[in-house]
């Protein structure tokens, strides 16, 4: 009994014994796993620091594309003043626009857009290189020409926190500037407003700019003055050109200097619901075709210089709430005078001559996704703008001596697609609308000329589908 009891004892023993040397062993177990998670969680960090630091790189190290392709349907016509009329029902062009953006830093952006504007099935650019704008590229990407795309902007701007230790933020830019599809104007091309005041300035431009923000120091919501400088065309003679002049070496035997712009646009009020813009500038040594004595064209010559102004003002959102919150209206004045050289002529004149211009405009949302447009303008007898590059295949309406009427309904299909559909109508005081600076932009009253040259009105009726990404 003793022994068995004995035997008990020991057995027991060994089972704790046993049990005890398990339980140290988990327990080491157990310390091991937690040590190598530990390591690897320091592992893991170490990686995803390693990647986010990959992706801050990539997200600033590589231009960002987009892209916005148009297909459109233009059905225009125009009214002559000898009776006879001219159409094109079924006129159609694609536009593609690749945009780019970069950002290396918080200050420093880079900007660009190659475009193509072509109609179906048609090469332009070669009857462009014998036409009047073939010296410019101020409508390189906005008339119709070939499947090839060019550089419609391509700018470096600069943004800083203070403008000399002071606490006015400015910026600084320069290159093929956002010069085309300004305030007001981009409205009708369902598009956010470049630079200028659409009124009396879309056309592609280089040159530079730069502004203050003076709210900080005036208390006045969104107050800015910016100063833009710039050249609408070079004087130089093209490399291997055929014509014995050097490279590159000014005056090409045209009388022709460089054309230089320089303006301001101050902006006195920016509450996000009114926004009031004003501008100012002078273009030097305007050019024309010249003629001679049996009307035949001799070439381009400069004829003198032409200052221009204009105050927009856009209301976004009639009322505080309600239908007419979502309701956009504006109105626009602009203003034009000619200096022609001593002994030369400007519009048909050898004096200073004044023109004016007014613009109307509201936009109704009709659908959440649906927005209807209504635009009326009208200008004077010398009115003249530097609006070549609207895009209107009648030409632009903005520059019309006479009234514009114009209709459009925009839709949202869905994220990337839209469509809207135009109608614009121009009814003609005077010609020359769509002219240059000196005869063929000399007014002539519409209703004492009978040819089938002259236009006395104009419509076009548009339909396109968009895709934006």
């Amino acid at each position: 009994m003793k022994k068995i009891i004995g035997m008990s004892l020991a057995a027991t023993m060994a089972v704790s014994s046993l049990n005890a040397m398990s339980n140290a062993q988990l327990a080491s177990k157990l310390s091991d796993l937690e040590n190598e998670l530990a390591t690897v969680k320091k592992q893991l960090k170490k990686q995803n620091k390693k990647i986010n630091k990959v992706k801050a790189h990539d997200a600033t190290d590589n231009i960002k594309w987009g892209v916005d392709f148009r297909t459109s349907l233009d059905s225009i016509s125009y009214d002559m003043s000898d009776g006879s009329s001219k159409d094109n029902s079924g006129l159609m062009s694609l536009r593609l626009y690749l945009n780019m953006a970069f950002n290396p830093d918080t200050h420093n952006i880079f900007k660009g857009q190659l475009a193509m504007n072509k109609a179906f099935g048609a090469d332009m650019s070669l009857s462009r290189a014998s036409s009047l704008g073939s010296m410019f590229d101020w409508t390189s990407n906005e008339a119709l020409s070939d499947n090839t795309l060019k550089v419609k902007e391509a700018y470096w701007l600069y943004l800083g926190d203070s403008l000399f230790g002071t606490d006015l933020p400015w910026t600084f830019s320069i290159g093929r500037r956002p010069s085309v599809g300004g305030f007001l104007v981009n409205f009708r091309e369902d598009d956010s407003a470049k630079s200028p005041l659409g009124h009396n300035i879309n056309v592609e431009f280089d040159g530079l700019s730069t502004m203050v923000k003076l709210g900080n120091l005036t208390g006045i919501d969104g107050m800015s003055f910016k100063v833009c400088v710039g050249r609408g065309a070079t004087d130089a003679v093209p490399m291997f050109d055929n014509s014995g002049e050097p490279a590159y070496a000014a005056d090409q035997g045209q009388n022709l200097d460089n054309i230089d712009l320089a303006g301001v646009i101050f902006v006195p009020y920016d509450d996000g619901q009114i926004k009031v813009m004003t501008n100012w500038f002078k273009a030097f040594n305007l050019p024309d075709m010249s003629f001679d004595s049996d009307g035949n064209p001799t070439g381009f010559k400069e004829y003198g210089d032409m200052q221009g102004a204009a105050i927009s003002v856009l209301v976004d959102g009639i009322t505080e709430d309600g239908y007419f919150a979502d309701v956009k209206a504006f109105g626009s004045f602009a203003w034009s005078q000619t200096q022609p050289d001593a002994g030369k002529t400007m519009l048909g004149s050898t004096e200073d001559k004044s023109g004016t211009s007014y613009w109307f405009g509201t936009l109704l949302p009709i659908t959440d996704d649906g927005v209807l447009g209504l635009e009326y303008n009208h200008g004077s007898k010398y009115w003249r703008s530097f609006t070549y590059g609207e895009d209107t295949m009648i030409g632009s309406k903005l520059a019309a001596r006479g009234d514009a009427y114009e209709a459009y309904f925009t839709y949202k299909i869905n994220k990337a697609l839209s469509a809207q559909i135009r109608y614009t109508y121009i009814d003609y005081d005077y010609t020359g609308s769509n002219g240059f600076f000196s005869a063929t932009g000399a007014p002539v009253k519409i209703s004492d000329t009978n040819s089938d040259k002259v236009v006395e009105s104009a419509r076009d009726f548009r339909f396109y589908i968009r895709y934006r990404f």
